[in-house]
């Protein structure tokens, strides 16, 4: 999502300057930038958002005037294994960039966020103001980062903006999510793992739509505001499955019921109705649309996820950026 972003911003802006301070992690793939790497309006930078000198450093060296925190920790079958990497980059970096924000008096910071701050529920929508019940170290963690931003506005009017998106597809997504993970494992002719019976009820927007989204929240909206960021595109997984499957081509036999993921929420649904009444945004793009364009992009560029899948790229990256 961020580089996507990144290509969105300076496409539509192109006398801003952008700066990308990323850690590199196993996520982390230069390659979705490279087409505008040589672009004198955009700088890499390699850091970690944990490191409070290094994001410091990186603010005042570029002259930032705002931060946009895309950066997380963000798979939640990790983050059930694993949770102190989500504790550390969804709380306490987000702590550290809403000081930076604080001490060099920015203009504006945005906290992009999560439907799954709020929890499962069998019916209706939630709102900004909906009580947070997070189910998972992942969605605990977001929660926790969100509430230092409401605190920051609260205490200091540090000018944070939070949004809470419902789930993000298109191309150039790490294959270990639902939809890249689908269409590459049948393109190698592997099966596809759906948890318990593939019920399970998400809300989806294609990648162009939430930039557009966050620049319209960038340009727009007031310091100390919340917004949803919804397309009302429901569906359920096993629904994503069959599309998916009838895209490509293949039978249900590719399909491998699995045992459900410990505390997996059953659905997730926003309201996103504050943001199109104040800022005049709405998502654009048709689910299924969306994910044709996007299976058609994973099948068309292998040479992209393939080496994310077998691990040899970060030895790379690893190498070329210590």
């Amino acid at each position: 999502m961020g580089s996507h972003f990144v290509k969105y911003i300076l496409n539509k802006y192109p006398d801003y300057t952008v700066v990308n301070f990323d850690k590199l992690t196993y996520a982390g793939n230069l390659d979705n930038l490279k087409d505008i790497a040589d672009n004198p309006k955009y700088k890499f930078v390699k850091g970690d958002i944990c490191d409070a000198d290094a994001v410091a450093k990186a603010v005042k060296e570029n002259e930032i005037d705002v931060i946009i925190n895309y950066a997380a920790e963000t798979h939640v079958d990790r983050s059930v294994m694993d949770p102190i990497a989500f504790l550390k980059t969804n709380i306490f970096g987000t702590y550290n960039l809403l000081e930076a924000v604080k001490k060099f008096n920015l203009k504006k910071m945005i906290q992009i966020s999560t439907d799954e701050v709020f929890g499962s529920t069998e019916d209706g929508l939630f709102s900004e103001s909906s009580p947070f019940a997070p189910s998972s170290p992942y969605s605990a963690a977001k929660a926790g980062g969100d509430l230092l931003c409401h605190s920051y506005w609260t205490t200091y009017q540090t000018p944070v903006v939070v949004t809470h998106s419902c789930n993000f597809y298109g191309p150039n997504q790490y294959p270990e999510k639902l939809i890249p993970l689908f269409v590459t494992n049948l393109l190698e002719g592997k099966k596809v793992p759906v948890y318990g019976d593939g019920k399970n009820v998400r809300e989806w927007i294609y990648v162009d739509d939430h930039c557009d989204a966050i620049d319209t929240v960038l340009h727009k909206a007031e310091p100390g505001s919340v917004y949803n960021i919804g397309s009302g595109n429901e569906i359920e997984n096993i629904e994503i499955t069959k599309l998916i499957l009838e895209y490509l081509g293949v039978g249900e036999e590719m399909i491998e019921y699995v045992k459900d993921r410990p505390g997996h929420d059953r659905r997730y649904a926003i309201d996103a109705s504050k943001i199109k009444k104040e800022l005049g945004w709405e998502a654009k793009v048709d689910f299924k649309e969306g994910l044709k364009k996007t299976v058609e992009w994973y099948t068309a560029n292998e040479w992209w996820w393939k080496k994310l899948k077998d691990g040899s790229y970060m030895e790379y990256y690893q190498r070329q950026y210590k």
